[in-house]
């Protein structure tokens, strides 16, 4: 962008997609560098997403999961922050902290508006002429129904992947009969203290498709479960085949709650609360009864089950950025130069190496995808992660380009990344309590995430 251009457009706000962990974090570093966020949150209170996994646990304690320029926005207020060493459930993270950091934030917080497209004024993704002249305008559709643009001289996609789980196909495609078997399927963790959703698994067989940390908590739950109703079973359908890897770190992971859950879903299996199938691709789902049978692509099928859980990542919503220009890898739908670093077939959220606004970047100048969105499909997201991507954008935003490239994060090693975790056993949940690393792989938080992943959110 030319000088004329950043003149004109430095008093608009930076929009920020989304009121989780890290879009909150975009919105408490732009504060610190003099720049004016507007975060734009669908739902009704920060952390919406992260709530409706407010029942699992993250495997990443409170010393990991609070940004440090939020904590400095915080502490006026007389904010004190938990104790560093204990692991916050999902509810924890969204009423002790991310509602707080927004109640700061005050009027640049807005709930109920949903964005429904981001260009330049005036210039589709076609138009070169004049393009990076052009501030944002972004398309809200606000909860009354009513419709308004905005104009912003950046945007901040932190909106997360929570809201798009994969399907049940093996090759990423809903199986056949999937959307008529719906109301037996469910594609989140369940939370099983809820009555309702207690009986619906309580004494009956379900089948948990997913190999990640989502997976993992829901068999150690559906296994607990199985010690108080001992007609409840569980069969858990993997893609590939078990390996020494299949469980994550176990007791070598530098995070001991992500490891120590791996070993819950190893002991689900080994005391006979779930049978695995493995190499099985899911290509059908039939009705027998009242009851569903899952059939692969190579012809066999299981035996019928009574409910379905779906824990096969998530992915990203890219339909409302349709009209800027993105660079992303056509495997993960990550930024290009970040996808190398976060593949999961090279990588854990151990190895991924710390990365800022060059690795986020994109052809259209001043769009970023953070948190657990710049991961496109990729489980291996760490929260802390996100916040250091988005301390490095505010710096680029505010022209500080020596602070944006200078990193300093170091990441704990092994394990499998992202997912939920346990939310029982308070006195021991440093080494059973498991979870997100903070935001959920199905969740993926780490985290949001974004949960369980990751949420998530890990």
């Amino acid at each position: 962008m030319n000088a004329s251009a950043t003149t004109a457009n430095g008093h608009l706000p930076v929009v920020v997609i989304g009121a989780g962990p890290a879009g909150l974090a975009a919105a408490a570093h732009l504060v610190a560098r003099g720049l004016t966020p507007l975060v734009l949150e669908a739902g009704p209170a920060a952390g919406s997403a992260v709530r409706e996994w407010g029942h699992v646990r993250l495997f990443s304690t409170w010393s990991e999961i609070v940004d440090p320029a939020a904590e400095k926005l915080l502490a006026p207020t007389g904010w004190t922050a938990p104790d560093g060493a204990t692991y916050p459930s999902g509810a924890d993270w969204a009423e002790k902290y991310l509602q707080p950091l927004a109640d700061v934030l005050g009027d640049r917080v807005r709930y109920g508006a949903t964005v429904t497209g981001v260009s330049r004024l005036g210039r589709d993704r076609i138009v070169d002429a004049d393009r990076e002249a052009q501030p944002f305008t972004i398309s809200v559709l606000n909860a009354g129904g009513t419709e308004e643009r905005i104009t912003a001289r950046a945007v901040i996609d932190a909106s997360g992947t929570w809201s798009t789980p994969s399907p049940i196909g093996g090759d990423g495609l809903p199986a056949l009969g999937e959307h008529a078997a719906s109301d037996r399927i469910s594609y989140r963790i369940p939370d099983l203290k809820d009555p309702a959703v207690r009986a619906r698994y309580a004494g009956r067989r379900t089948a948990v498709i997913g190999s990640g940390a989502s997976a993992f908590t829901a068999l150690a739950y559906l296994a607990d479960l199985a010690k108080e109703e001992s007609a409840t079973r569980a069969v858990w359908v993997l893609r590939r085949g078990i390996s020494g890897s299949t469980f994550g770190g176990g007791t070598a992971d530098q995070l001991p709650a992500r490891g120590a859950l791996g070993l819950a879903a190893k002991a689900a299996v080994d005391d006979g609360y779930a049978d695995a199938v493995t190499g099985f691709r899911t290509s059908a789902v039939r009705r027998d009864g009242d009851r569903l049978v899952l059939v692969a692509e190579d012809g066999r099928h299981l035996d019928p089950v009574d409910e379905v859980i779906v824990l096969t990542g998530l992915r990203p919503d890219l339909s409302f950025l349709n009209e800027v220009r993105l660079g992303l890898d056509e495997r993960l739908q990550a930024p290009l130069e970040l996808a190398p670093l976060i593949d999961p077939n090279q990588h854990s959220c151990g190895t991924v190496y710390p990365h800022g606004v060059n690795e986020l970047s994109h052809p259209e100048k001043d769009v970023y995808l953070v948190g657990m969105k710049s991961y496109g499909r990729a489980p291996t997201f760490l929260a802390m992660t996100g916040y250091e991507q988005v301390r490095s954008i505010a710096a680029a935003l505010a022209g500080d380009r020596e602070a944006a490239e200078r990193v300093e994060l170091t990441l704990p090693e092994t394990g499998v990344c992202g997912g939920a975790g346990l939310f029982d056993q308070p006195q021991a949940a440093e080494e059973t309590g498991g979870g997100c690393c903070a935001a959920p792989t199905t969740l993926t938080v780490g985290l949001g995430v974004g949960a369980p992943a990751q949420s998530g959110g890990c």
